[in-house]
């Protein structure tokens, strides 16, 4: 056997279906050997990973990067760095930028913007809207990962196309097999809850959590299945964090409709009544719920109903979030940092195992996305993106060592127990020991295999 250009050894290895001891060889970009160390080429450069377990580089599916248009918040450079502190490997970019990713020009341009700055992988949602049918099939040949639609009110105030719209949208997408990933929240009810309570002087951090209720959520998310299951297409549900979606998901799947969920470490971590204490530092779209939630959520990602973690990593400036009336503070903080060390304290808890994990936020993704095995696996063959941990390392978050622009988050002081201590993304390491070691332009755009 060749040479490799990287080898890993003495490391625990995790799929979703085994851990085993085990080394990983890489040359150039993808795996070419796993196995004991006696089988394995020799190599440029040889880590040592005795008491660190190998996984799948983790997948956020949920990003805002905002660029173009609002670089104050973060950009492809910041954002990709968190990402690669935060062990991940692969970021799916959302399109309510400015302009936004509605049009092939505008692609063209956030294209241009990423391939000079990320330091990990990403994908580019294109929009789904009113006024753009036109202009889908131009984004599916200008590489798209996929496409997004807000069915409810959200940054960047993008209005919702109507029924009639998304159903023949959903029908373009599907035959031709991209997915499309909907914000499912009913506005009509949102905006009549915001005028009245607005009306009676409401300001406070929870009227945000009681304008939108979980009727806003089961009404939109049975009628986007509706709507998918009819056009025969692919759908995806945005950070949902309302338990009582979970049985219309899983009836869904049950009788064959293509259709997958993700939820955020803020719907399993937090509750809606800490926003007493936090205030709209916590203020997020959809809404963290009231307790009651979270329990239902973790059995739900157990269950498989809900596939995939995601964070709807969403910056903003610190003065945006902390206006005390909850009608002019922006929804939305950094997570893609924060969610793996979050995700493997809970694991030490004994809530679920690291081959769950790997379920959860490689492999899964990879797999909704049209990625998969070339993304979110750990074989010969794959691309090279690791992420290895230390699950003995104990750490605290800390907004402002943050990588983000956006140095504020609802976690900030948490005591975690699991850290990514080095991310590497197609052969090439890009963190270690908590520092960004990458070059900006390394990140590479990643398409559906459906294109």
């Amino acid at each position: 056997m060749p040479g490799a250009d990287l080898l890993i050894k003495n490391g625990w290895v995790v799929t979703p279906d085994a851990t085993l001891r085990a080394g990983v060889a890489i040359h150039g970009e993808q795996i070419v050997a796993i196995g004991n160390e006696e089988s394995l080429p020799s190599a440029a450069r040889v880590i040592d990973a005795e008491g660190l377990h190998v996984l799948p580089g983790v997948i956020d599916s949920h990003v805002h990067l905002r660029e173009p248009g609002y670089t104050y918040k973060e950009d492809f450079a910041t954002g990709t760095m968190a990402a690669a502190c935060g062990g991940v490997t692969l970021v799916l970019d959302m399109p309510n930028t400015m302009p936004p990713t509605a049009t092939r020009e505008a692609l063209e341009q956030k294209k241009r913007l990423a391939a000079e700055k990320a330091y990990v992988d990403y994908g580019i949602y294109g929009l789904l809207e009113q006024e753009n049918l036109d202009q889908l099939l131009p984004l599916i040949e200008g590489g798209v990962i996929g496409f997004k639609c807000y069915m409810g009110e959200t940054v960047g105030q993008i209005p919702a196309p109507d029924d009639g719209v998304l159903l023949e949208a959903l029908k373009l997408t599907g035959g031709r097999g991209y997915r499309v990933a909907v914000h499912a929240e009913n506005n009509a009810v949102m905006q009549h809850l915001i005028r009245r309570f607005k009306a009676e002087g409401r300001t406070d951090p929870l009227a945000h959590v009681d304008s939108r209720p979980e009727i806003c959520a089961i009404e939109a998310v049975s009628r986007a299945i509706h709507l998918a299951e009819w056009a025969r297409a692919k759908l995806h549900i945005c950070h949902e964090g309302c338990k009582e979606v979970l049985p219309i998901i899983q009836a869904a799947k049950a009788r064959g409709v293509d259709v997958t969920c993700e939820t955020a470490p803020h719907y399993l971590f937090l509750a809606a009544e800490e926003m007493e204490r936090l205030g709209n530092l916590m203020k997020m779209n959809p809404p963290v719920r009231y307790r009651g939630h979270q329990e239902a959520l973790w059995d739900g990602l157990k269950r498989g109903i809900i596939d995939m973690i995601a964070t709807d990593h969403s910056p903003h400036a610190p003065e945006e979030k902390q206006r005390k009336n909850v009608w002019e503070a922006i929804s939305g903080f950094p997570g893609v940092e924060t969610a793996l060390p979050l995700m493997l304290t809970e694991l030490n808890r004994g809530r679920f195992t690291l081959n769950d994990y790997a379920r959860w936020a490689a492999e899964n993704p990879a797999r909704a996305w049209g990625l998969y095995p070339k993304k979110g696996a750990v074989m010969v063959g794959a691309d090279a993106d690791l992420v290895l941990v230390d699950l003995q390392q104990e750490s605290v978050i800390r907004a402002e060592a943050l990588h983000s622009k956006s140095k504020v988050t609802p976690f900030d002081g948490f005591k975690v127990k699991g850290l990514p201590v080095m991310t590497i993304v197609r052969g090439k390491i890009v963190m270690e020991d908590g520092k960004v070691v990458g070059t900006p332009g390394w990140g590479r755009l990643t398409t559906s295999s459906a294109r």
